[in-house]
């Protein structure tokens, strides 16, 4: 498992353990107010965690020459139809074109 997936996974078992550890410490009394504290924690830790995966995926990007997270290449694009302005010279039924001209 790269280092992106694993941080990614790591995202909402640390959420909880905030969680946990802001009512244990309210419990205690230690901390007056759980939601005073609990709202600065969470965002300092997701945008934390957002640095650390796209630090990971940099990094990853580098070493295999891939910036794909979950192996593999993505999937191609899809070919473009053309878009010519010059007119074909043959007509739908794949007959030569002569102008109108029988």
């Amino acid at each position: 498992m790269n280092r992106y997936i694993m941080i990614h996974h790591l995202r909402w078992p640390a959420v909880l353990l905030l969680i946990g550890t802001l009512a244990l410490l309210c419990q205690l009394e230690v901390i007056d107010n759980f939601w005073s504290w609990f709202w600065p924690l969470l965002l300092i830790l997701i945008g934390t965690l957002m640095l650390a995966e796209r630090t990971a995926l940099a990094v990853m990007d580098h070493e295999d020459g891939n910036a794909w997270p979950y192996g593999g290449t993505p999937k191609p694009a899809a070919p473009q139809p053309e878009t010519s302005i010059v007119p074909a010279h043959t007509d739908i039924f794949g007959r030569p074109s002569n102008g109108g001209n029988q």
